[in-house]
């Protein structure tokens, strides 16, 4: 998947500082720097492309947003699929931009965090109305595009933690078949706020429990619905597909199986990896547009960031018996450890993974009922 921000993390009007206080070019993606990104994207040996527009807010960049869709389109060699995703929180949504959506095939992603109040404390805007942007805006695309054309994301934060029932109850409410049950993680605005050591991956594993248990509950009730964390696990232990999951690739899909073209022209391995440069840490940039591919992509820097995250020669997970259904997430483990690899037996990625693994295991001995919805699940992505 090939990330292209259009816009600053930090240049929408909704955020805390005024946009009338900007240069708006500082901020914007611009054709110059949209021409190089694409020339870059056809350049991967993938077959599959899809490009997702994020920000800050790509919808307040649209004109850039246009521009990169027609051109790629334009430009797209025969032998390669093309499609689009837009992670917007909606507030800016109109028939324009729908109708444009809807003639070239774009699909949306979005936030929703939960009810009313949990949402709108999670993402503050003037006039504290970021839910009912969010479940007008989901309306709107589903009545557009169709209902299989959005998606939805819920942050963990700890006010999500004793909500966990009516959180899963709005995604029901809201016509979404799943939901993926992900914890904070270390980048970015959960670091500026603090919001990431609020809670513990202890905490977090007692929500994922109930959870899930409320999910397997909703199903025997009738209602097919989907977690999806557990979904991509399932599919690695229980089939010989891959789900294609970042976080759980060997060697990391960081760079590889996912980039970032930034609104500045820099390029960096993962959208990780670009938060981390907010905090002025630019150790997974890679480059920017105007290099060729191959000094890009065929770097020493990551090219040593891939051969530390394969998992079979990294201390502690050669010999683990899950080593085949998880991954090494460079990212997560330089964030919290300030070394590619990390320390295993100090890392919350092995401890939540090592948990998953062996929880999904023993409820499906647990119940045969279970075990035949997982199998379902693991053909589900």
């Amino acid at each position: 998947m090939f990330v292209i921000s259009l816009r600053c993390e930090h240049s929408c009007p909704y955020c805390q500082v005024s946009r009338q206080s900007q240069d708006k070019q500082k901020f914007d993606m611009t054709k110059e720097t949209a021409d190089k990104s694409i020339d870059l994207v056809f350049q991967s040996p993938s077959k599959n492309i899809k490009i997702e527009f994020q920000g800050g807010e790509p919808l307040l960049n649209f004109e850039i947003l246009k521009y990169i869709v027609l051109e790629a389109k334009a430009r797209k060699p025969l032998e390669k699929n093309l499609d689009f995703v837009i992670a917007t929180n909606l507030a800016l949504i109109n028939d324009e931009i729908l109708d444009f959506c809807k003639l070239h095939g774009i699909n949306i992603s979005t936030s929703l965090d939960g009810p009313k109040d949990l949402h709108n404390k999670n993402r503050p805007r003037p006039g504290n109305n970021s839910y009912e942007k969010a479940i007008e805006g989901i309306k709107k695309v589903k009545n557009a595009l169709g209902p299989d054309a959005i998606s939805a994301l819920m942050t963990t934060t700890l006010e999500s933690m004793d909500n966990i029932e009516a959180i899963i109850d709005e995604y029901i409410k809201n016509d979404f078949n799943g939901i993926f049950l992900r914890p904070l993680s270390p980048y970015g605005f959960a670091i500026k706020t603090k919001y990431y050591d609020k809670y513990s991956v202890e905490n977090w594993i007692e929500f994922y429990k109930k959870g899930l248990k409320y999910i397997l509950d909703i199903n025997k009730s009738g209602i097919n619905f989907i977690e999806f964390y557990s979904t991509i696990i399932l599919k690695k232990m229980l089939t010989f597909q891959t789900p294609g999951y970042v976080d759980l690739m060997s060697p990391a899909g960081t760079g590889i199986a996912a980039v970032v073209y930034n609104y500045d022209g820099s390029i960096y391995a993962s959208d990780e990896g670009r938060m981390l440069a907010e905090n002025k840490d630019f150790t997974f940039k890679l480059g920017d547009v105007t290099q060729p591919y191959k000094d890009i992509f065929a770097s020493d820097k990551l090219i040593d960031i891939l051969d530390q995250s394969y998992s079979k020669s990294a201390p502690m997970c050669s010999d683990c018996a899950f080593e085949d259904y998880c991954g090494s997430d460079p990212v997560y483990h330089y964030a919290t450890q300030k070394d590619y690899v990390g320390n295993k037996a100090h890392s919350d990625f092995c401890k939540r993974n090592m948990f998953l693994f062996k929880y999904l295991v023993k409820k499906m001995q647990e119940s045969k009922d279970t075990e035949k919805l997982f199998r379902f699940w693991a053909t589900q992505c």
